[in-house]
């Protein structure tokens, strides 16, 4: 890398220092461990041309997410756990979202993260926590969008049956969400959702016409509002969920990730393998 290439690539790379510190100290909980991933993001940045590169943020995220998933290994094999308070970091903007961190996950999240296996911790922390779609997630931890899928899942259950926000609370929030929209009630929705949720479908979802991302209240209720009379609750493999049925079909399931008693992202799942690999009860 020339003088000016490397003088370019420290710009960039300050300008994305404080949210990748984010990204690795929640997904390690460890500020320590986290600037020792973020110095050797650092020096794969040295060792890369530039020109290869096509989205920074997101070619950074990456690199820090698969460095955070080798140390969760590394962590594991030697039965280590880590459950140093994570500091207060200003994260910024991630490539597709604004990085929803601010209180998510503290403490006591990451004494139930210590929990889990490693490819399920950094699914659940890149959904969940930073609100990255399935399909980035997929080739970070080397599986399928739908193995992706079931790591986060199985992730969720485990966090959420040793949480306060638990299964029932995000049951109520969503027959709420639910309700307000088949009733067309503005104010009713707009409690239950947060500011910034994301809403995204999935290819076979597009296909029967539905938004490929909406982002923002505004925007959801613009969507939802008044046309969900053929919703229902249903649980999805044990946690939480709605979906669309007709005439007895599963047409539409809507995983929905509740945080602080609002919806921050719903999901619209089509495709039938996808459904089919769920565990789904109606009501």
């Amino acid at each position: 890398m020339t003088k000016t290439d490397r003088d370019r690539a420290a710009r960039a790379f300050e300008a994305e220092r404080s949210r990748l510190i984010g990204v690795a100290d929640r997904m390690l909980g460890s500020r320590a461990e986290a600037d020792d991933v973020i110095q050797e993001a650092w020096i794969r940045l040295e060792r890369t041309d530039l020109a290869t590169i096509d989205n920074l943020g997101g070619w950074l995220t990456t690199v820090v997410a698969r460095l955070c998933l080798d140390q969760l290994r590394v962590r594991r094999q030697r039965g280590e756990d880590s459950h140093e308070a994570p500091d207060r970091v200003d994260a910024g903007a991630s490539p597709d979202r604004g990085v929803m961190l601010a209180a998510a996950v503290g403490e006591a999240m990451h004494v139930v993260l210590d929990m889990l296996d490693p490819l399920e911790r950094v699914a659940f922390v890149l959904h969940d926590v930073l609100g990255l779609p399935f399909d980035q997630i997929a080739p970070i931890v080397d599986r399928t969008v739908l193995a992706t899928r079931q790591l986060a899942s199985r992730a969720r259950r485990r966090v959420q049956g040793t949480t306060s926000s638990g299964a029932s609370a995000q049951a109520e929030v969503i027959a709420a969400y639910l309700i307000a929209a088949r009733t067309g009630d503005l104010a009713g929705l707009l409690r239950v959702l947060d500011p910034d949720i994301v809403v995204r479908s999935d290819e076979a979802a597009i296909a029967m016409g539905a938004p490929r991302e909406l982002r923002g209240a505004e925007a959801v209720v613009g969507t939802f509002l008044g046309r969900a009379q053929g919703a229902q609750a249903i649980t999805m493999d044990a946690l939480p969920g709605a979906a669309w049925i007709v005439d007895g079909t599963l047409r539409t399931a809507f995983e929905i990730v509740v945080r602080d008693g609002r919806i921050v992202s719903i999901e619209l799942l089509a495709d039938r393998a996808t459904l089919d690999a769920m565990r789904i009860t109606i009501g």
